[in-house]
């Protein structure tokens, strides 16, 4: 029990000092518990396999796809305007945003959708990560105590009244001790969190639509040739193909964007052509837009029949018409060694194998423009192209170089596509499938997850880039902490101790016990865990001075569920920890206070409520 105990401590003692990153601590943890015999194999690899584990893995799966097809951006941009320009508000919607929502998904889950959002809406309104992702994490385990089924140990603290024979508690009833939690933790980061929240620079700074297509605009000079212009009843387009009429040779136009004023889905006539192509088929009323001269367009439209269509400002056009959840921008520079060099190409062209189309091209700082460029080492070229091939070309990284980060590009779309609403329908699939109980938790995060990877909203190379390793190691690596602290009986001989000392003082003094003692043990453990050993404890404590076991398991739920003091109380402080760049400390100074304050709700409120 002893060298338990010298395990335990070395264990938080490193987390605490921060030299090593948590992943590693955990995994010294857990090597040291099997190399001293506490646990045998099984136990000690037990995390991996745990439901708990797989179901985070697939829940930044899931926050990845709602992020990939433009809910994130639509949600932040909302966030945004709710806030107008106060930091404040913006932290207050969105902790009870994740409170709320955490009331009916589960904590992780709440978490994972809303933090990508959260690190856009942070950024766009001109503050760090880390002055919102903690409140979220916060927001959401204290949102869990809402419903009967918000949070683990809600379930466990009532199974464990009934399998004891007592009455459980309604759906609802532990919203009578939630809600006034939930408006506790409001206040404290409106008026005093906000201030204990560190600054930390990190470097998941999404990328800013408007600023780069305003950077694009001015280097290329791309605001004075775009048109858009619509096919009229009589135009002599309607009906033939674009090789028909070749308008690059006779008139130095190109077909950029086709647009269907009327698609067919039974003749397979797609309400877009993306990249039309020599043999795409103009019919009336379509609408073109095309890139040159202004000269070129007006012998266009006379000659054809065509109408000009307003252009929104330059910024807006190619944000709302060129840019899209399938198709995307980027600028990429020739190497000097490229088999590039030397070759003659048009603007507006687009080429088949590479899967993008050339828009403008830029020479030492200055626009190109010439219909034709014959390329040179260090030349610039403004492309377009469906996301997934403009992620091909870093294949070609020995002809081109991409600039910037077309991934972090494409998550700030704001135009939603079908796919959008598949992303949707499986975060949906994965709350009915988890509210209803038909399947466990961890399937239905897999299967929506399944649907995420199989509908292509996420392509599975980035599906693995966006789980955050470091915190799913930590968690399944101490989980065995768990186990040994119940093993080696050290967690049995606290509790009873302390149980023995406080019970004869005053029900609110083994009240207060209960709750230290559940949230000494939820920050290092699992907070399932913790409830499943506490609850019988607390049970047969308060049968043995013929008291209502009730307050206690309430007790023992929000003070398993409320663990604030580390990253590894609950697993959603866990999934914040990265992304957040928080250390160990930065927990325990904003988590203390708010731990102390719950502590003194908690005994004023739940003998009122559920009486001893």
């Amino acid at each position: 029990m002893s060298l338990m105990l010298i395990i335990l401590a070395v264990t938080i003692g490193l987390f605490i000092w921060g030299k090593f990153t948590p992943d590693i601590v955990a995994l010294i943890s857990m090597l040291s518990l099997f190399l001293f015999g506490i646990l045998d194999l099984k136990e000690t690899l037990s995390g991996f396999s745990n439901p708990t584990v797989i179901m985070i893995a697939g829940l930044f799966v899931i926050g990845e796809g709602i992020a990939q097809t433009g809910w994130t951006a639509i949600a932040g941009k909302k966030f945004v305007e709710w806030a107008g320009k106060s930091i404040a508000k913006l932290l207050v919607i969105i902790t009870f945003g994740s409170g709320v929502l955490s009331g009916f998904v589960s904590n992780t889950g709440t978490v994972a959708t809303l933090m990508p959002l959260t690190i856009s809406s942070a950024w766009s309104m001109g503050t760090l990560p880390s002055r919102m992702l903690m409140p979220v994490a916060f927001g959401s385990n204290t949102g869990g105590l809402l419903t009967l089924t918000g949070t683990p140990p809600n379930i466990i603290a009532n199974n464990a009244l009934t399998d004891a024979g007592f009455v459980g508690f309604s759906f609802f009833e532990f919203g009578l001790i939630g809600v006034p939690l939930l408006l506790i933790t409001l206040l404290y980061f409106r008026f005093v969190g906000y201030r204990l929240l560190p600054k930390n620079k990190t470097n998941n700074k999404p990328v800013d639509i408007e600023s780069t297509l305003h950077k694009w605009i001015a280097a290329y000079k791309i605001n004075d040739d775009y048109y858009r212009l619509r096919i009229r009843s009589l135009s002599p387009l309607i009906n033939t193909t674009i090789d028909s009429w070749q308008f690059e040779k006779e008139y130095q136009v190109s077909i950029i964007r086709l647009k269907r004023r009327h698609p067919n889905v039974l003749k397979r006539v797609p309400a877009f052509e993306e990249f039309p192509s020599h043999k795409t088929e103009l019919r009336y009323h379509d609408i073109i837009t095309v890139k040159g001269d202004t000269e070129a367009i007006n012998k266009l439209m006379i000659k054809f029949r065509l109408g000009l269509l307003p252009l929104e400002p330059i910024t807006d056009e190619l944000k709302h018409n060129l840019i899209n959840q399938e198709v995307g921008m980027t600028e990429v520079i020739v190497n000097p060694k490229s088999i590039l060099v030397g070759r003659k190409y048009r603007l507006g062209d687009y080429f088949q194998r590479f899967g993008i189309q050339l828009l403008a091209a830029s020479r030492n700082n200055k626009p190109l423009q010439d219909k034709e460029i014959i390329v040179k080492a260090g030349d610039a070229f403004l492309i377009r192209g469906t996301w997934e091939h403009i992620g091909d070309l870093k294949k070609q990284h020995e002809n081109l170089v991409i600039v910037g980060s077309p991934e972090g590009m494409a998550k700030n779309v704001e135009n939603l596509s079908s796919k959008s609403y598949i992303a949707l329908g499986a975060l949906v699939l994965m709350i009915i499938l988890m509210v209803f109980k038909i399947v466990p938790g961890a399937i239905a995060t897999l299967i929506s997850a399944g649907v995420i990877l199989l509908s292509g909203c996420v392509p599975v190379s980035k599906a693995y880039k966006s789980i955050s390793w470091t915190s799913v190691i930590m968690i399944a690596a101490m989980i065995p902490m768990g186990i040994a602290l119940q093993k080696t009986g050290t967690a049995q001989m606290i509790s009873n101790a302390l149980v023995e000392y406080l019970g004869y003082i005053h029900p609110v003094a083994l009240l207060g016990g209960v709750f230290l003692l559940t949230t000494l043990f939820s920050q290092v453990i699992n907070n399932s865990a913790t409830a499943v050993l506490m609850a019988p404890i607390a049970i047969l404590a308060a049968s043995s001075l013929n008291l209502s076991p009730a307050p206690f398991m309430i007790v023992v739920a929000v003070s398993a569920s409320t663990a604030f003091l580390t990253p590894i109380g609950t697993t959603t402080n866990a999934m914040v920890m990265t992304a957040g760049g928080y250390k160990f400390m930065d927990y325990l100074k904003v988590g203390a206070p708010l731990s102390l304050m719950f502590l003194i709700i908690s005994l004023i409120l739940v003998p009122l409520i559920w009486p001893f």
